[in-house]
């Protein structure tokens, strides 16, 4: 019993040092820098198809891992961008939504031509 107990204490020591290693080795990436709501689109699509066609591989070699880890960093940097430009866009679908309510018609051309400036970008 104290000799199974002993191996099982060696090999999560290993397993932890091999992770602590593995983990020191990562290299991490900037990704694609964003700088506007089309860009981010552009690269969330070009990524996500990039994402697609590795992970349809049989099988993922170190290479494909390291390569998919180097894609996610893009990919945030898009989710980013466009999480902030949405959050932006549902309040001025929301002014529209209230300027409707009031039937505030001025309003409604004014807030509602900026929503569609903003949500043509992502519908295109």
């Amino acid at each position: 019993m104290k000799k199974h107990l002993m191996m099982a204490t060696l090999a999560s020591g290993m397993f932890l040092f091999s992770s602590a290693a593995l983990a020191e080795r990562v290299e991490h990436y900037e990704g694609e820098s964003v700088d506007s709501l089309e860009q981010a689109v552009e690269n969330f699509v070009e990524h996500n198809r990039k994402l697609e066609a590795t992970l349809a591989e049989d099988e993922l070699s170190l290479e494909d891992v390291a390569y998919i880890h180097e894609l996610t960093y893009t990919l945030e940097n898009a989710l980013e961008r466009m999480n902030q430009d949405l959050s932006a866009l549902a309040v001025t679908l929301e002014e529209v939504h209230l300027a409707s309510e009031v039937n505030d018609v001025d309003k409604i051309r004014e807030e509602g031509r900026k929503y569609l400036e903003v949500a043509d970008k992502i519908a295109d």
